[in-house]
């Protein structure tokens, strides 16, 4: 079975800019639940299609596959609903480990966060000066759930010192 370890954070500052250049994506979700979510992703010029089982930490399953463009298209129009995940997403390496930055657009604009994945949950890293408070356990921030409930909508219900730069 496929397993994604990933750990997720805020960013302390702005910087990271710079440091990668920026790749679009828009996605959306098919179906979700207690037990898996299905996405569909369109990245540039590459779509995909990605399940990924309950969290458990930092660890959970996923299976991903590459399906045609015009398929994502008309998944995201007709089957993910009103609901997209719009980012543009840099990738940054730092000490031999690749850190993911997500930065919001649409109704979570404002949001920016890093996720590194790792070989096993135990895994030592060292954090680039840029990195935050880590929001892994928060679902909150899960991109299922932006999808369904938008930073947007809850950003400022946060203290003063949660969020991002």
């Amino acid at each position: 079975m496929a397993r994604e370890i990933e750990r997720k954070f805020l960013l302390r500052n702005e910087n990271w800019r710079g440091l990668a250049p920026g790749k679009a994506y828009v996605q959306g979700y098919l179906a979700g639940g207690e037990t898996c979510a299905v996405r569909v992703r369109i990245a540039e010029n590459t779509a995909t299609l990605n399940i990924k089982g309950a969290t458990a930490g930092a660890v959970r399953s996923e299976f991903e596959y590459e399906i045609p463009l015009e398929d994502a298209r008309r998944m995201l129009a007709t089957l993910a609903g009103k609901s997209l995940i719009e980012k543009t997403r840099y990738t940054v390496e730092h000490k031999g480990f690749f850190w993911e930055i997500d930065e919001f657009h649409g109704k979570n604009q404002g949001l920016v966060m890093a996720e590194i994945e790792l070989e096993h949950e135990g895994q030592v890293f060292e954090k680039p000066a840029w990195i935050g408070e880590e929001v892994t356990d928060d679902p909150r921030y899960y991109n299922a759930n932006l999808a369904r409930a938008p930073y947007s909508e809850w950003r400022h219900a946060l203290p003063p010192h949660e969020g991002t730069a």
